[in-house]
């Protein structure tokens, strides 16, 4: 069976610390002029139902610097679930790549693309999780702060995809994560108790309010991220209106332990 990347909750705090010591002595071996022809011959897939910036560019380069390849796959040339079942492209592009990542709004084509693939699929982005984003956001901890245990990351904002990812991330290091959303807007209560039970293994603290003030006070790192994700606009002016007494600024960041730092998944709307 492939071992898909879907959700941080599929792996273990120490998998999940090998993935970060891994990436840290990846990213050395690069910054000193050297890169590990690990994936040589190796090509990744990457669907992209949403487009992206960062995403693409983060892949398609991780598979050069290790000596494989990628081929990128628009949103318009597989029209995943429409033009094709997503079952049927599963099995056609895993019979060619050696792997899968995938970019998708539902979080149920992701699942379906993992259960009929021969190879393993990555989770890029769904409408649940983003695990890829955190586990970067987490590396970027590490090498600012020095160790994620004990660290206080707090979310203002969407309890989004993004958010879910950093509380089960948080959970799994040991890390205290609060996060702060308007009515209506608070993380998954499933994805809150599924951290809060993890966190108890391992001396993590997960905390959910509605007062950005009570989760950003003592934080070590204050995150957020854009009001209007890509498919909301019919959302659009009100959830600036509800959103709009969590942005973060100098006042709100003062609150935080310093030095902290300010994080964004991007692209950010200033």
């Amino acid at each position: 069976m492939p071992n898909h990347f879907l959700s941080l909750t599929d792996y273990s705090s120490e998998e999940i610390e090998n993935l970060l010591q891994l990436a840290i002595r990846l990213k050395r071996e690069h910054a000193q002029g050297g890169n590990r022809p690990s994936l040589r011959g190796k090509v990744l897939g990457m669907i992209f139902q949403k487009p992206s910036l960062r995403t693409r560019v983060s892949f398609d380069m991780a598979m050069r610097h290790l000596g494989g390849d990628a081929l990128y796959l628009a949103p318009n040339e597989i029209g995943l679930g429409q033009r094709e079942s997503v079952a049927d492209v599963s099995r056609v592009l895993s019979s060619y790549v050696d792997a899968i990542m995938a970019r998708v709004f539902a979080h149920e084509h992701i699942l379906e693309l993992a259960e009929y693939s021969r190879v393993s699929v990555i989770n890029g982005l769904s409408d649940h999780d983003h695990p890829c984003q955190a586990m970067a956001d987490f590396l970027t901890v590490r090498e600012v702060k020095g160790r994620t245990e004990g660290v206080k990351l707090a979310f203002v904002g969407d309890g989004n995809n993004v958010a879910h990812s950093l509380l089960e991330a948080g959970a799994l290091a040991g890390m205290e994560i609060a996060v702060a959303s308007p009515p209506g807007y608070a993380p998954s209560p499933q994805v809150v108790a599924d951290a809060r039970a993890l966190s108890r293994t391992t001396g993590g603290v997960i905390e959910v309010f509605e007062d950005p003030r009570d989760a950003v006070r003592g934080a070590h790192a204050v995150y957020t991220d854009v009001w209007v994700s890509m498919g909301e606009d019919a959302e659009r002016e009100e959830r600036l209106r509800t959103l709009r007494p969590y942005q973060v600024d100098e006042e709100l960041l003062a609150l935080a332990r310093p030095p902290a730092i300010f994080m964004h998944c991007l692209p950010a709307h200033r």
